[in-house]
């Protein structure tokens, strides 16, 4: 866990314009920066709709002094860190996060891409195409298209009622004025003026101002200019209903300074399922099950407040006056205690928070909790909203959040309290001297992590002798709704799934909360019940995301499924893996430990393989687009083919993507990744495309894969060395944040590895050399390790076989 980073970023602006802030964070294990520029959608001309977001896509396409294969994102890529950008109607913004030695090399591409675009016509062309597919895509998605119908109760004239994603109609690419148009608005707002950037690191802020100067050097130099204020809302509220929910927003057009942190408070406490509150009130008399509060839009005092209620039309007339309602009671309460939690929730989120996350934060330029300033907008709002000073005697506050308070000190740190004879084969760290040998403990309280710092991981297993069914599946996250909300504002992210027959329970963050929301998700998770709620439906997935979901499941073999949860746990037995934990801590958690349901069991078995095989799964997507998810294990689970996996998916990221999205235009969602499923290291390639259907992207893919041979014997040594030494920096202590090694940890765990796996596996990667590669490549296109289709249609001939 970084050490607590200072609560208020330092500010100023540099001498050509360009506002910086810069966060420092001891702790950090890598830097991070979050550009943004004051321009959007709604500051294009209206003859261009989407330039904005087309420049965006633009800008990564290379620079004369980076190449697209050098640029940002290739280069980002290339050490093992994360890029994106986003247009919003009034702000782009561009971030990434980086090892600290390649942190300058990235500010360096980012400033270059911003300050001198090619926008070559070929890469315009070729690009248009990519956004007409999002287009496509978006015009076809029931929730994109039901998101962009709340605006339709607003004036037609204001921007948020007009099409500003682009397609190929609207990016007249070959007209000279539409050239012009972007060249200008790209001269306009691409200025330092117009620019805010946001520093994150363990670098001191000397260090991270210096890399700012330079950052700004090479940016051109202007003055921030006022974007033009939009039309007025005019209207004060609307409802609509679009089949599963009923919507109320809420418009406002003179709000005062401090009104985003206002609405971010009130949709804070809105939010809220705790008894007393207006969605428990709803929940109780069957008026709706869910509810989502969050601004849509907010700008230049103007703001749409939208809260969605999984409830229909009969019901919504109801919900707005128990709104008005409860609006009027929070309106007169003392905000106090609520102010002193929010406060608490926003410091928790800070203090586990990643610098990307932080960075992204400090651009937000955001007070933490509910400023004093904020105070007064917070009651201009409820007033707007129609708050007045009566209301009913059956609201009442919240609870407070029960993790957010600290344990007591408990005595005797060193022993584990609460241990049965069920428990003998736990582990302390006394026990776990020995890392190289491969572990026996159903529960191992591993020395593989430092436990010096504040972070902790816990994973619980569970292998059953049956899946649980889809309403059991949805009855089992439904109990621990309000158990991870409080988990996750008081730090600790707690993920529950239930993949066949395997059952995983992962709790990471601070350590201090765990062992209290451990023994409350065991008990939530054991008193499930026929009787118990179902879920709200989810929204639906895109294709490739619903290829991604289903993976796991398939990677096991089909069992029956059983709704009777009383029986499954009884006959379930479980392993686990703690991280991380201090001897106080790790006493702290003998109680919940004790709770844990089935019998211990430290030989669970493990997927079958699916060596020299190629199955092929139809995944009914319900879409017209076209999705293939090509999933290649490694030949084995020995740590020398699993790092060669890993440097193949690092010298394959960026060509793939620059073949098959960039040179043949097939779809907008296209990646490859090395991912871990149940402890099998494997090389996973995605395509999502609007008019290539399935067999003809995996024959792209096929392609692709028949060239890896020759792309390796391009590769110079100094190339092959830089990337060599890029993935073992990855695996080293200097890099690799506490997350990611619990993950990578935890599934070296299920593959049978021994708890000094991060150690093997860097000296395995230096060793790596050109043989090693291309002998990899091959077993790869002859599928040792087998090949697994997900794909939107059925299979096709020899040689793949057809799977349910």
């Amino acid at each position: 866990m970084p050490a607590p980073t200072h609560p208020r970023p330092h500010t100023e602006t540099l001498a050509n314009g360009l506002r910086v802030t810069l966060r420092h964070g001891p702790g950090l294990k890598r830097s991070a920066a979050a550009l943004r520029v004051a321009a959007g959608s709604h500051d294009v001309p209206l003859a261009w709709p989407g330039l904005a977001h087309f420049l965006e896509h633009l800008l990564f396409l290379g620079t004369e002094r980076f190449p697209a294969n050098e640029g940002l994102m290739a280069y980002v890529q290339g050490h093992g860190g994360q890029v994106n950008a986003s247009t919003r109607e009034r702000t782009t913004d561009f971030f990434f996060e980086l090892p600290v030695r390649a942190f300058s090399g990235g500010l360096e591409r980012l400033s270059d891409m911003l300050a001198q675009p090619r926008l070559n016509l070929d890469d315009q062309l070729r690009e248009r195409e990519v956004l007409h597919a999002e287009y496509v895509a978006w015009s076809q998605d029931p929730t994109a298209q039901k998101q962009f119908a709340l605006y339709e109760g607003l004036p037609a004239e204001h921007p948020l009622r007009g099409f500003h994603a682009g397609n190929r109609d609207s990016l007249k690419v070959e007209l000279p004025a539409f050239q012009q148009a972007l060249k200008d608005f790209h001269q306009r707002f691409y200025r330092t003026g117009q620019m805010t950037l946001s520093l994150t690191g363990p670098q001191n802020v000397e260090q991270l101002l210096a890399l700012a100067e330079q950052f700004a050097a090479a940016l051109p130099t202007g003055d921030k200019i006022a974007q033009a204020a939009p039309v007025p809302l005019a209207v004060k509220s609307y409802q609509q209903v679009d089949g599963l929910h009923g919507n109320l927003l809420f418009a406002f057009d003179a709000l005062p300074q401090s009104s985003a942190q206002a609405l971010a408070f009130l949709c804070h406490w809105l939010n809220s399922a705790k008894p007393g509150g207006l969605l428990a009130y709803l929940q109780q008399h069957n008026l709706a099950e869910g509810l989502k509060a969050l601004p849509l839009y907010h700008f230049d005092g103007q703001a749409l407040l939208h809260l969605q209620f999984n409830a229909g039309a009969e019901a919504l007339n109801v919900i707005h006056q128990q709104l008005l309602d409860w609006l009027s009671f929070f309106s007169q309460q003392d905000w106090a205690p609520l102010r002193e939690e929010y406060a608490a929730v926003q410091q928790r989120q800070q203090q586990i928070g990643g610098a990307l996350q932080l960075a992204r934060l400090d651009s937000e330029h955001l007070q933490n909790g509910l400023p004093d300033c904020a105070v007064e907008a917070l009651k201009n709002i409820l007033c707007e909203l129609g708050a007045v000073d009566n209301f009913s005697p059956h609201w009442s506050l919240p609870a407070a959040n029960p993790f957010l308070r600290a344990n007591e000190p408990l005595t005797n740190a060193g022993l584990i309290r609460g241990q049965t004879s069920a428990h003998r084969g736990l582990r302390t760290f006394a026990q776990d001297r020995s890392r190289g040998r491969r572990e026996r403990s159903p529960m191992q309280f591993s020395q593989a992590l430092p436990s010096t710092a504040d972070e902790g991981a816990i994973y619980l297993r569970w292998q059953l002798d049956a899946a649980a069914s889809v309403d059991l599946q949805a009855r089992l996250q439904r109990s621990l709704q309000q158990i991870r909300r409080d988990a996750s504002e008081a730090g600790v992210e707690l993920l529950f799934s239930a993949t066949g027959n395997q059952w995983l329970l992962k709790l990471t963050g601070l350590q201090e909360p765990m062992p209290s929301v451990l023994e409350h998700a065991l008990k939530c998770l054991t008193s499930v019940s026929a009787d118990s709620p179902r879920d709200e439906p989810e929204a639906p997935l895109i294709p490739i995301r619903q290829l991604l979901k289903a993976l796991p499941e398939s990677c096991l073999e089909p069992v029956g499924a059983s709704d009777d949860a009383a029986h499954l746990w009884t006959t379930a037995r479980w392993d686990g893996l703690a991280l991380g934990f201090n001897p106080q801590s790790q006493s702290a958690m003998g109680l919940a430990l004790s709770r844990i349901p089935g019998q211990p069991d430290h030989q669970l078995s493990a997927p079958c393989a699916i060596n020299g095989r190629r199955l092929w799964q139809y995944i009914d997507t319900a879409s017209s687009e076209h999705a293939v998810l090509l999933f290649c294990p490694s030949a084995s689970q020995n740590v020398a083919d699993e790092a060669v996996w890993r440097l193949l998916a690092q010298l394959l990221q960026t060509p793939f993507y620059q073949r098959l999205r960039v040179e043949l235009q097939l779809g907008y969602a296209v990646f490859s990744a090395l991912r871990q499923v149940h402890g099998r290291v494997a090389l996973v390639f995605g395509v999502q495309s609007p008019n290539v259907k399935p067999d003809a992207l995996l024959e792209h893919i096929q392609q692709f894969l028949n060239g890896l041979p020759a792309l390796i014997e391009q590769l110079d040594d100094a190339s092959l060395s830089q990337h060599r030494q890029s993935l073992a920096d990855q695996f080293g202590a200097a890099e690799l944040d506490f997350k990611e090694a619990a993950e990578l940890l935890w599934q070296a765990r299920l593959a049978g590895h021994s708890s000094d796996y991060l150690e093997r596996s860097v000296a395995t990667i230096a060793a790596l050399d050109r043989s090693t590669l291309l002998s990899a490549a091959q077993r790869l296109l002859d599928a040792e390790g087998g090949w697994l289709c997900l794909a939107s249609a059925r299979a096709p001939a020899v040689p793949w076989q057809a799977v349910e």
